[in-house]
């Protein structure tokens, strides 16, 4: 099962791109940058797409690293 908001167009479990996910990242500052808990991928589309967007294209603009960030800081605090 997937949870799905009405902002999701196509809902993909974490499971469908934890494949898609694993790639060779070689700059260190974007490895660290990556390096969340895997629990918060598992809770966020978002966040995995940032992620495979990243292994695809090589780079992120501003505003995803950004975004990237806030939901990073959120689910922390949820967490807590």
């Amino acid at each position: 099962m997937v949870v799905v908001s009405s902002g999701n167009k196509f809902p993909l479990c974490y499971d469908c791109q934890k494949d898609e996910l694993h790639g060779e990242i070689k700059n260190p500052k974007m490895q660290k940058f990556f390096d969340i808990p895997e629990e918060f991928y598992k809770e966020s589309a978002f966040l995995r797409s940032i992620k495979i967007n990243y292994l695809k294209f090589g780079k992120l603009s501003d505003k995803q690293i950004e975004w990237f960030n806030k939901v990073v800081e959120e689910l922390k605090n949820k967490s807590k």
